[in-house]
């Protein structure tokens, strides 16, 4: 089962992520909660639409946006709405 780890904190885990450009998108109830925190910042993507990022935040230590996600994605990611997906360190393991 696919899980997400940082910093020795399981971030994320679930067997029905959505793999997209090679990466896994968690489904929200998958998330660690304790572990994010919202972010302010955004980017855009062509065909996805806008994302809005998480700063991870484990034992004391920030991830600045290592996790992102789609409130309001297009038409064409639409099965990744609001799913997690995760970079900047964070650790995707089977």
């Amino acid at each position: 089962m696919p899980k997400a780890v940082w910093n020795g904190a399981v971030l994320a885990e679930s067997d029905e992520t959505i793999v997209v450009e090679g990466n896994h998108y968690f489904p929200p109830e998958s998330i660690n909660r304790d572990y994010v925190a919202d972010s302010r910042s955004h980017t855009s993507c062509y065909w996805k639409g806008k994302a809005s990022y998480y700063d991870v935040v484990v034992n004391g230590q920030s991830n600045s946006d290592a996790a992102w996600y789609y409130p309001d994605p297009s038409k064409a990611a639409s099965e990744i709405k609001d799913h997690v997906a995760f970079w900047r360190g964070v650790t995707v393991e089977s």
